[in-house]
């Protein structure tokens, strides 16, 4: 019997979701963000069925860029409460088996399992999830968590793929950095312009070097992503929110600084009762300007005491407002609250 990581991830989730409540809809594509109708302006999509990335149509595009993309499409208003219900779903029955669960997202978990056939281990979830849902997943194979992560890149979708140790370089030596867990597109422009472009020329740099250039832990940690991770850890314990946000798009920039307060202070209160509802209290305020020229800025002040008043945090949050420049309209306002530490009893 050996330790794996399977690392589960739901096909398509979202659209999923909404197929599987309109069976009509099946083999079609569809666009799900906002509020579902790609006229409006600022609304972007939030997932896409395989079919409609056939089109190129991608999470993060503006709705009406899909829809040129894909005029026969359907495009459906996102509806957060489905997601989490079938995910909630999702992960009872995962828990069934006799795994470690570590809920990573709406469609996402890591299991810690022992076992002598992780595939088979991995053929069972499939087929319970499917029973249980009626949804697709893929499921990787790792001996750490960044193998398992990209181990289910390779299996998409629906199927199963091992990356491990063995076959670790063989698989990843020739891909961009930014093929990697934790490397994103600024991370690999930095380390391409240090000449390491593929993941096997990372993992053969000199640790020290990169400590040199990148710092003594970012440096190091950049080569261990490239030698396959180290982190073998899953642990169940429920994951504890540190933050909560809200932040809105306008469909017109907002040229009044009373339109700007207005809009802030219902971001505010709307964020409070939130917090309030998950029985946490605010100990930090963080207020996102983004113009219309798209620069962004985010002012952030700790509050006196820690507090679940609405009002508390919308005069933080206003008060943060008055550290900007507003001279020019304004597209996105966004409010940020980080909680009181959580403080754990032994009994």
């Amino acid at each position: 019997m050996s330790d794996w990581i399977l690392h589960v991830d739901l096909d398509q989730f979202i659209a999923a979701v909404e197929v599987g409540r309109r069976p009509e809809l099946r083999g079609r594509p569809v666009v799900v963000g906002g509020s579902g109708d790609p006229t409006q302006r600022r609304q972007v999509v939030a997932t896409a069925s395989y079919e409609a990335r056939e089109f190129g149509v991608r999470s993060g595009m503006p709705l009406r860029a899909a829809v040129r993309r894909c005029p026969d499409a359907v495009f459906l208003p996102s509806d957060p409460s489905a997601y989490e219900a079938a995910s909630a779903r999702v992960m009872d029955t995962l828990r069934r088996f006799p795994v470690v669960v570590e809920v990573y997202g709406w469609d996402e978990a890591f299991l810690g399992a022992r076992t002598e056939d992780p595939e088979g281990l991995a053929a069972a979830v499939r087929r319970a999830v499917t029973a249980a849902t009626g949804l697709s997943c893929s499921v990787g194979i790792g001996d750490s968590k960044q193998r398992a992560k990209l181990a289910t890149g390779f299996a998409k979708p629906a199927g199963i793929y091992r990356l491990t140790e063995d076959n670790w370089m063989a698989v990843m030596a020739d891909r961009p950095t930014e093929a990697l867990w934790g490397i994103g597109a600024k991370t690999a422009r930095k380390l391409a312009a240090a000449g390491l472009l593929t993941v096997g020329q990372l993992a053969r740099a000199d640790a020290g070097e990169l400590a040199e250039r990148f710092g003594p832990t970012m440096g190091p940690w950049y080569r261990q992503l490239a030698l396959g991770g180290a982190d073998t850890q899953v642990t169940g314990a429920p994951w504890v929110a540190r933050s909560r946000s809200r932040e809105t798009t306008f469909p017109q920039d907002l040229t009044e600084r009373s339109e700007v307060d207005e809009q802030l202070a219902v971001l505010a209160r709307e964020l409070t009762r939130d917090v309030v509802a998950d029985g946490r209290r605010v100990a930090r305020v963080a207020v996102k300007v983004r113009f219309s020229s798209f620069f962004t800025r985010t002012r952030i002040m700790t509050l006196p005491a820690p507090t679940s008043a609405a009002g508390d945090v919308e005069r933080a949050a206003l008060a943060l407002l008055d550290r900007f420049e507003i001279i020019r309209p304004v597209r996105l306002l966004g409010v940020r609250v980080e909680f009181e530490p959580v403080i754990s009893h032994a009994g």
